[in-house]
């Protein structure tokens, strides 16, 4: 007989969960005030040369992808284009806490220019990464739990192009166009905010349907190659990225130390991602904007497990522990904290509605 939670979202928040959130709530590790107010000051200049050489790569692939369609050159050229055109997933999800600019109209028009790109629906996506931040890998809280427990390899190895997340905003936007709010995303976004989301949703639709009327009119899927099909073809390395931020660590638990990851990346790894690979980081401090996150590493790293030393180290890892969730569900990684870290004290939540399954 195999134990496995039940991961679907639920309507109502537990009551235990917001209690031991409102009473233990998140361990945080100690950082001085002064520093922490530094690290949190947003510089429109840093962000700016960022996104400017972002979208200058992004034309220049592209400019290279258009001229050698539709040669067998094209393959490598549009593959370049399609990673750097996914790297706009991690600039969403940045621009979502709207901490890269200064200015807020400048990060909410790229938020929505981003969220086009990436098809993910303004309104109910800055909702629900709201809730995987207040509750993070908490079972039937967390809208966004990557790896349930056993795994489901085959769905995850789909998300290496976007299918995954394709289907299912293709089942949750077609419900909410028609204003059909399901009860999953209801347990979340809240009711005000409910017509903007509607809205924003069929501007989505319209332009899907915007860029095929552009294929149907060139005669050619040359417009989709250049604006949405690159969300499936170059979400390889992105998906590859993002997948080592909590996949195979503990749940329930209050501790960011022990639920997500921090992963050493080269520079251009590291650009593509935005800084995201300090996972830990961004999740004890989600207000300190990307580019400070190397300088809030350093100053916390003696309180954090050790970091992992790049992709290979962490996948070999990730990889065994989902081998072995599928017949264990209540095996996971464990995180081992230094000697100079605070001690995390009894953070765990503990959620008892599990199932039996043959």
């Amino acid at each position: 007989m195999i134990k496995w939670k039940n991961y679907a979202l639920r309507a109502e928040r537990d009551p235990r969960i917001e209690n031991a959130i409102d009473g233990i709530g998140w361990y945080t590790s100690p950082i001085p005030r002064k520093r922490l107010k530094e690290l949190v000051r947003r510089d429109n200049g840093r962000a700016a040369r960022h996104f400017l050489l972002w979208l200058a790569l992004l034309v220049a692939s592209g400019a290279v992808a258009y001229a050698t369609w539709p040669t067998l050159w094209a393959i490598p050229a549009f593959l370049v284009y399609g990673v750097i055109y996914n790297s706009a997933d991690s600039k969403w999800h940045e621009l979502s806490h709207g901490t890269p600019f200064r200015s807020h109209w400048v990060n909410e028009s790229l938020y929505r220019l981003v969220s086009l790109m990436t098809f993910r629906e303004p309104i109910r996506w800055r909702w629900s990464h709201s809730r995987h931040h207040t509750h993070t890998i908490l079972v039937g809280h967390d809208p966004e739990i990557a790896s349930p427990r056993p795994p489901h390899i085959a769905l995850a190895l789909l998300g290496l192009w976007y299918l995954r997340g394709a289907l299912g905003e293709v089942r949750t936007t077609s419900a909410v166009v028609r204003g059909r709010i399901p009860a999953d995303v209801a347990s979340f976004v809240p009711e005000s905010q409910w017509p903007e989301m509607v809205y924003w949703s069929r501007i989505f639709v319209a332009f899907i349907a915007a860029i095929v009327l552009a294929c149907v009119i060139a005669g050619s899927i040359l417009p989709a190659m250049f604006v949405g099909l690159p969300r499936l073809y170059g979400s390889f390395l992105h998906y590859t990225q993002a997948f080592t931020q909590h996949a195979g660590l503990d749940e329930d638990i209050l501790d960011h130390r022990l639920s997500s990851r921090t992963v050493l990346m080269n520079p251009v790894f590291r650009f593509l991602y935005t800084n995201m690979n300090y996972h830990i980081e961004h999740h004890m401090f989600p207000m300190v904007p990307f580019y400070n996150l190397p300088e809030l590493h350093a100053e916390i790293q003696s309180d954090c497990p050790a970091p992992y030393a790049g992709l290979g180290a962490t996948y070999t890892e990730i990889f065994t522990t989902l081998w072995r969730q599928r017949l264990d569900p209540t095996y996971y990684a464990r995180r081992v904290l230094p000697e100079t870290a605070g001690a995390s004290g009894d953070q765990r939540v503990m959620d008892p509605d599990f199932r039996k399954v043959a």
